[in-house]
């Protein structure tokens, strides 16, 4: 007699996760803490699937099982910013005993009909939503906010608490609910399978090191008269490489490559291959491999063909223009605070921050990297605010200002602000400001003598944190 296979629903998960994040603005507090929901489900090796932006920065977790209302602290194991996936371990005993895994699925096909299952926020029970998939594409991740990874549309709604959830087709688990666009109603993307596949692979050693990119620009080749100077065959297809980024494309390719195939995919002219019937941006068979892969690409150069290889890597050094999940690095003196110039900094210049901010520090924080990498700063630095006291009293700029030199120096990253100040030796310290702000001066020995005050009166434990 055949046993019956148990209902997905009894191996997913309601999440309540308590957090507190830091505050980008007075970067040494914290925010209160507050509380929030998501939905999880269980995968073999008795792990919880959930999304990261569910238990991002979480000071505690709690999980509850399909009908039954006792919760369990779960703790997370592995976390993936840039895909938005995490994995949560439970250590209590017998909490997976009458669980089963759910099967990860294939990506499904367009016009085909899902169930997303989850506990969105306003009830305390399962809800299941069925489903069109209306459209895959690589969607840019609301978590990470500069990365676009695979994922589906589809036209059953994804409600604050369904994070996390299992998109279901045919028992089997084929996407991971995500996010939605504020004012589309009946509207959700889900994360789709080779985005989670390539996240378990990735953590098979223990450690989670991210998705990789090529680190190239292409522009489209569908000029007949350009193929023909660049010397293009008419059989073949391909996309002009446009500008190089990474080390690694700097090494292995050159401007003007064209770019005919990525491993089995060919390049169409605009740039898209053609995956699983989906005509998607060249850019994804990239990602496909795990960080430090060599990926077989196919080149039209010098009026010849060419086979070769291009080892890729996970993108670090664009961090800043995205969304950051670490604590904010800072240092004060003399009552002046020193941050990062980052995405979430500017953020707190208020809801519409990228309308309103200075024209050069979205600049120099989204687009300087490529178009003048050689004059790029490494992480640039703002003047945040000042704390007010007696030995700033008569400074003019007091903050949200990007720092050019102090005392003569560079300012490339926060550490050079540190030295700069601690080896100046003049009887002024001279902070000089971007564009067409001015500098400012503090008494060198008045600085170095109010400092301890400065942090005491205002509550801070360290002047600094790198």
């Amino acid at each position: 007699m055949l046993t019956q296979a148990a209902p997905p629903e009894e191996s997913v998960i309601q999440i309540v996760v308590f957090t507190q994040q830091p505050d980008w603005d007075e970067p040494w507090n914290s925010m209160p803490v507050s509380r929030s929901s998501g939905t999880g489900f269980v995968i073999e090796g008795n792990r919880i699937m959930t999304n990261a932006h569910v238990v991002t920065w979480a000071k505690q977790i709690l999980v509850r099982r399909y009908q039954d209302s006792q919760p369990f602290q779960a703790r997370v194991s592995y976390i993936g910013h840039d895909c938005d996936l995490a994995l949560l371990e439970v250590d209590a005993p017998g909490f997976f005993d009458s669980l089963t895994p759910l099967p990860l699925g294939e990506l499904p096909k367009v016009r085909s009909t899902v169930v997303t299952y989850g506990y969105p926020a306003g009830g305390e029970q399962i809800s299941y939503t069925s489903g069109v998939v209306s459209r895959i594409e690589l969607q840019n991740y609301t978590h990470p906010g500069n990365r676009r990874l695979l994922a589906a549309q589809t036209d059953a709604a994804i409600n604050p608490g369904n994070s996390g959830g299992p998109v279901i087709q045919d028992g089997k688990v084929v996407g991971v609910a995500f996010q939605g666009i504020p004012g589309l109603e009946n509207t959700g993307f889900f994360i789709a399978p080779p985005v989670f596949e390539h996240f378990l692979e990735d953590v098979k050693d223990k450690r989670y090191d991210g998705f990789p990119q090529a680190g190239i620009r292409m522009a489209p080749l569908q000029n007949a008269a350009q193929r023909a100077f660049l010397g293009v065959p008419a059989q073949f297809e391909g996309a002009r490489i446009d500008a190089l980024f990474s080390d690694s494309a700097k090494k292995h390719l050159r401007k003007d490559d064209v770019l005919v195939a990525v491993g089995d995919y060919p390049v169409a002219q605009d740039g898209s291959i053609l995956y699983q019937n989906n005509q998607l941006h060249a850019g994804l068979a990239f990602s496909l491999a795990q960080s430090g892969d060599s990926v077989p690409i196919t080149l039209w150069r010098d009026k010849k063909g060419l086979q070769t290889e291009l080892p890729v890597h996970v993108e670090t050094k664009d961090a800043a223009a995205g969304n950051l999940y670490e604590l904010p690095k800072y240092y004060v003196y003399a009552g002046m605070v020193f941050t990062p110039l980052t995405k979430n900094y500017l953020s707190t210049f208020g809801q519409n921050w990228s309308a309103t901010t200075d024209s050069e520090l979205l600049y120099e924080l989204f687009y300087k990297r490529k178009s003048d990498p050689e004059n790029t700063r490494t992480d640039a630095v703002m003047l945040a605010s000042t704390l007010a006291h007696p030995v700033n009293a008569n400074m003019r700029i007091r903050g949200r200002v990007m720092v050019d030199k102090i005392n003569g120096v560079r300012i490339d990253k926060l550490e050079d602000v540190i030295s700069a100040f601690e080896s100046g030796d003049d009887d002024f310290h001279v902070i000089d400001f971007s564009g067409s702000f001015g500098f400012e001066t503090v008494d060198r020995i008045e600085a170095n003598t109010a400092n301890g005050s400065i942090l005491n009166t205002y509550g801070i434990a360290n002047d600094r944190r790198l």
